[in-house]
This record gives C-alpha cells, structure tokens and sequence, in this order.
C-alpha cells in the first residue's frame, strides 16, 4: 500500500530520532523535526495510522512510537538520505588498508578489526574461493589391484589419491577411464557433477565394478574442499555497550551464534547477492538468533578466484545510511587494494544502491 509523503516524513523522523537516542519518539518531538507545520493531534493521528499499517509500534499505551523491520525496510529502500563519508574518514579508511597485503588470514582480522572500529558495530569479513574445476586427470595403472588418480584443479594445485581394489582390472579399462573423464568430467563444478552423469559415464564405459563413482567420488571430495570459506569477527564486545545488549544473556546468545565460523559462511552468502550493499533487517535474517538484530553485508574482489565479504551486525536501530556508507568504501578500497592499486579517491565513491533480500 502506497503511503503519503506526509506519512513519509513523519516515520522517516521516527526512525532517524530513535537511532539517535534509542527512546520511543512522541508526537511533540516529531512536530519540531519533520518540518510538516501541522498541529501534534495531526501528527498523533499520522502515527496511529502508520501503527495500523505495521511500520510503527507503540512499546506501551502512554509511550512514542518506535520503527518496526517493516518500518526500517521502508525507510532503508526509499526514504534515508545516503551518507557521504568526510575527509577525515576516508583518510582512517586508506591509511588502515595503505599496507602490505599479508596472508588472508591476518588481513581479514584486520580488515574485520577496521569495520568494527569504524562503525562501532561487531564486524564479520569473510573470503571464500570461487567456484574450482578440475583441468585434467591423469588415471595411470599400477598393477591389476592398484591404480592412482591424479588431478590437476584450475587453481594448479594437484591432488592425487592411491586406489586398491578387490577385484582385478586391465590397463586398458584404466586407459579408457582417463579419456573419458577428461572428456566429461573437466572444467565443471561440483554442483555440475549429477548423479545423471556419472550414470551415464558407467554406461559409456560398460563399468559394473564402480570405478566411475569411485573417481568421481574424489573429485567431488577435492573440489568440496577447494570451496571452503575463511571468517574472522571482529569488536564483539562492542555488543554490550548498545542499550539492545545490556542484557549480558542476550548478547553473549549472540556472540555464541556468531562465533561459528559456519555460522559466518551461511550468515554472509559470499557473492550470492547483486546489490554492492546488502541490508537485512530482523524478521528477513534466517536464523533465529538474529530475529532481533540487522546485518549490513558488502562485497569485495579479493583476487585470484576469491571473493570476499565485510559485514557489521547489530540492533534494527541502525545507522544504516552511515553504515553501509562505510562498508561500502572498505570493500571498494580493500578491492582496489588487493589489485595492487591505491585506495585513494575512488571512483563511484558514495554512490550506494542498497536493495533488499529479495
């Protein structure tokens, strides 16, 4: 349902006053804000429907209203004014990611450590390598009972494994294996490697012994393991000093949940997502224990195959224009970085499209 511009000022004063002061926001205050020069009971009676409608809630019967996730969507899509980072930021950003790049280990700490700082938020940064294939395969006999796999990835690692049967096979069963799975079994992702295909590699071959589903067996097992993603958190006490997270259970649930490094992965999505910017808010996280909280993701290029994540998570009252301002510039510098360029004065800067979920 479409909303009047009024209605927009008013809740888009309600969300910028409640991230402020974490209070319930009244009628008077709203009068001396949104700048409608309209009477308190005309505010009041704009903020009961906004209530009606799901955007606004009344946490008691005598107190101001507050945003609802309905409310923050609303107002992160359409109605906040995009925040244009200062000088001085900018200059705290390039001066922390102006190094030398290390290993991804340490530089996702400290890149972890920069959006924490920057945004007063507990930060997550995540990197994870894209999609690997398999070049060639090199299945060579050794005798009736041993064969060895060899496989050469896209990223030129190889990987090999020795193969001991129960039974006996001839050189050229072998010879006729390589052949084919490097016709039919190179350049493609693990997802790509069906039960269909190996079903019909077997018939192809005439293999009732499982030799195919034994050596697409280990290249579903390397290509797995090529896939997996690294995470670091970053500033998660910084959870205990938000007025949502007084409640030391509350926020220890939290950093529980956010201390798993699975959790991260499934958290972030690494590139699974259009926009630069990602913002989830309450009830649009999956898991349960971030019903209560938003998460701001952005994306960077980490070179090499690689794609990475930095992400803040905090209360629904966020800052989210100054918040994924700031992510926004960390990724696009750490990508700038990370190429080998400068982080200064980058192109697009503060030019921000942030959509949601869906």
């Amino acid at each position: 349902m479409e909303i009047s511009e009024r209605k927009k000022k008013i809740l888009a004063a309600v969300v910028d006053e409640y991230i402020a002061n974490a209070e319930p926001v009244g009628s008077k205050l709203i009068a001396e804000k949104a700048g409608l020069h309209v009477s308190s009971a005309t505010i009041r009676n704009e903020l009961a429907e906004l209530t009606a409608l799901g955007y606004l809630e009344q946490p008691h019967t005598s107190a101001g209203r507050v945003p609802t996730a309905q409310g923050y969507r609303l107002y992160v899509n359409e109605l906040m004014e995009r925040h244009k980072l200062s000088m001085e930021e900018t200059a705290e950003i390039n001066r922390s990611l102006n190094v030398k790049v290390q290993q991804l280990d340490k530089l996702m700490q400290d890149v972890g450590r920069i959006a924490a700082d920057m945004t007063n938020y507990p930060a997550l940064a995540m990197a994870a390598q894209a999609p690997e294939t398999i070049r060639r395969f090199d299945i060579i006999y050794v005798d009736a009972n041993t064969f060895i796999i060899v496989a050469l990835l896209g990223s030129s690692k190889v990987k090999n494994k020795l193969v001991h049967l129960p039974f006996s096979v001839d050189q050229s069963t072998i010879q006729k294996l390589s052949t084919v799975f490097n016709a039919s079994f190179t350049g493609v992702t693990e997802e790509q490697i069906t039960p269909v295909l190996i079903s019909s590699t077997e018939r192809a071959v005439g293999d009732t012994m499982g030799l195919v589903a034994a050596i697409a067996g280990f290249a579903l097992e390397i290509l797995s393991e090529s896939r997996g993603a690294q995470g670091v958190l970053a500033g998660g006490a910084k959870l205990l000093q938000l007025p949502e997270f007084r409640d030391p259970d509350k926020a220890h649930h939290l950093m529980d949940y956010l201390s798993d490094t699975a959790h991260l992965a499934d958290l972030s999505a690494v590139g699974s997502f259009g926009s630069d910017v990602k913002v989830l808010i309450g009830p649009e996280n999956v898991a349960e224990e971030l019903r209560d909280s938003s998460v701001v993701l952005a994306k960077y290029d980490a070179g090499d195959g690689m794609q990475g994540v930095i992400g803040v998570v905090g209360p629904t009252r966020m800052d989210y224009s100054t918040v994924a301002a700031k992510l926004s510039y960390i990724a696009d510098s750490l990508s700038k970085a990370l190429a080998g360029g400068k982080t200064d004065a980058l192109p697009g800067f503060g030019k921000l499209m942030i959509k949601d979920q869906n």
